[in-house]
């Protein structure tokens, strides 16, 4: 709406608009994060159950889980349980990992090193849903999971990245339970403050030991 017309139709460079956020948002979906990109950031690349992106698109339950082989390879990271494991997953939009990530996640160490609190190895899930995090805190025991995942690309953006952070998540819990940060790219929140803000949240969470909406009923 209020886009203009030519006549009965849209103007060429609506039109070619259109189609240009379009295929970015089909790429956003259909590519992945490069291996080079895990390899730089120093992630340890996991898997869903998924096995192929059609599957991922048509099976959002395959998504969720995360098989017990993947997870051993976490386990020896975490000897102990660690108070806050950060975890990235594609989601839906590779672009908004690769946008966003390289800024978000120093912004949240660095928020979380005022509060002694260290940042160890971060999992990097293909295939991901947000519910895999909650197979990431019980393989870790960690008081707080935090996920950066894709969000599903419009025609707005296709980089848009979110946030879902939990305390003490486990399998099978009420989606009540996550904490939101969304809308993470260059035309909304900036990744630098997002990182800011999602620091601050995890160590509210680590402070009243909730998350969800049990922590909107604390403040």
């Amino acid at each position: 709406m209020g886009l203009g017309r030519i006549g009965t139709r849209y103007t060429t460079r609506s039109v070619l608009r259109l189609r240009a956020d379009h295929a970015a948002a089909k790429d956003a979906v259909w590519t992945d994060v490069s291996a080079d990109f895990i390899h730089k950031m120093g992630w340890l690349a996991l898997q869903s159950t998924c096995k192929t992106e059609t599957e991922y698109l048509t099976r959002p339950d395959h998504g969720r889980i995360v098989a017990p082989t993947e997870l051993d390879q976490l386990k020896p990271a975490f000897p102990t349980p660690p108070r806050v494991l950060l975890a990235v997953g594609d989601g839906l939009s590779s672009s908004a990992i690769e946008a966003n990530a390289a800024e978000v996640i120093p912004a949240i160490k660095q928020g979380l090193a005022l509060s002694q609190i260290q940042i160890g190895t971060i999992p990097f899930i293909r295939f991901a849903r947000v519910a895999v995090e909650d197979y990431l805190g019980e393989a870790t025991q960690a008081d707080v999971v935090c996920l950066l995942i894709g969000e599903r690309p419009g025609l707005a953006t296709a980089k848009s990245m979110s946030a879902y952070i939990v305390y003490r998540p486990i399998i099978g819990m009420p989606e009540a339970r996550r904490t939101v940060v969304s809308n993470i790219h260059p035309n909304g929140v900036p990744a630098v403050e997002a990182g800011a803000y999602i620091a601050g949240v995890i160590k509210e969470m680590l402070a009243k030991q909730v998350s969800g909406i049990a922590l909107k009923a604390v403040e």
